[in-house]
């Protein structure tokens, strides 16, 4: 198992030695997101601008414009919950001769239903629909603490807006430290040829756990990991459409405008085949303790038990 915000905080740390223009900033979140760390290392280019997000998102824009790496974090519900304006306008629409949007990494905890006690209010499932329709972002949801120090430093080394989202829980290690990451390239986790199941986050390791199910039942599961949410990997869908003739996505979000949506979009442009949708079912989360969150995803179907029931039952759709 493995911290997602600590390892993120910890990849901070090792950029900023390597980059003196990585600035860190927070909005009265550095201590819960561990980006605190930073600011003792490198206390001249770290900023805790309170509770005032928009102001965040505005300073790590005129940051960038000063030619500064701006990496910015605070809690999902917040980016973009509370600053959509200034994320369009401030970030992603100003564009520099020859290049797309500013230099600004907004990365974010506490995405998802796992939140867990904090509750519909600010359980996030509303995010990647936001941001993957907003021109210039590109979108990442890591299944893992390997991804999230791998993602950080491609984001660093790679121009333009970038938007990520982290787990609050901890969360098992699904990917080796040789797996490389790149821009709008899914991977495969486990070939198959029967059906496949496309996730993203914390339903990865889900994702693994039904195909594991599925491969003692006789059903052959294909299990790809699209933390490229934008840009997608439209090569690898329309080659597991083909093979596999039938989806599974699955996410900690809403199913509309998520990452169910982005694979539906690319399939029925590429190579239509029957698909099913797993995640938040257009409701609001509500308030689970930490050790009632597997019954707060249960209740939205964000599960292997359910991932397996739902390959079956597609599998009698395939055309």
């Amino acid at each position: 198992m493995g911290d997602m915000r600590t390892e993120y905080a910890k990849t901070l740390v090792e950029i900023g030695k390597e980059n003196p223009r990585v600035v860190v900033l927070g909005a009265d979140t550095t201590d819960s997101l561990k980006t605190s760390a930073f600011g003792k290392e490198f206390p001249n280019r770290f900023f805790n601008v309170g509770i005032a997000e928009g102001n965040l998102v505005s300073v790590s824009a005129g940051l960038a414009v000063s030619g500064k790496i701006s990496f910015a974090s605070t809690y999902a519900i917040f980016l973009p919950g509370r600053a959509v304006d200034q994320i369009r306008n401030g970030i992603a629409y100003p564009s520099p001769p020859g290049k797309k949007g500013l230099n600004v990494k907004l990365v974010v905890s506490h995405g998802g239903l796992s939140v867990g006690p904090d509750g519909g209010s600010h359980q996030q499932i509303e995010d990647i629909a936001i941001m993957r329709a907003i021109p210039n972002f590109r979108v990442f949801i890591p299944a893992d603490t390997v991804t999230v120090s791998k993602l950080v430093k491609l984001m660093a080394n790679e121009y333009g807006p970038f938007y990520m989202r982290m787990a609050r829980s901890k969360t098992p290690i699904v990917h080796s430290d040789s797996q490389e990451f790149q821009v709008g390239q899914g991977i495969t986790l486990r070939d198959g040829s029967d059906c496949t199941i496309a996730a993203c986050g914390i339903t990865v390791r889900m994702a693994q756990e039904a195909a594991e199910t599925l491969q003692q039942e006789g059903i052959s599961c294909r299990v790809l990991d699209l933390f490229s949410i934008k840009p997608i990997d439209e090569n690898l869908l329309e080659k597991a459409a083909r093979e596999t003739g039938c989806i599974v996505t699955s996410e900690e979000h809403n199913i509309f405008g998520g990452l169910g949506s982005a694979v539906a979009e690319t399939v029925s442009e590429r190579y239509p085949v029957p698909i099913k949708r797993i995640g938040a079912q257009d409701m609001f989360g509500e308030s689970a303790r930490d050790n009632e969150i597997p019954l707060l995803l249960e209740k939205h179907g964000i599960t292997s038990f359910n991932m397996v029931k739902q390959v079956k039952e597609i599998r009698s759709k395939k055309l």
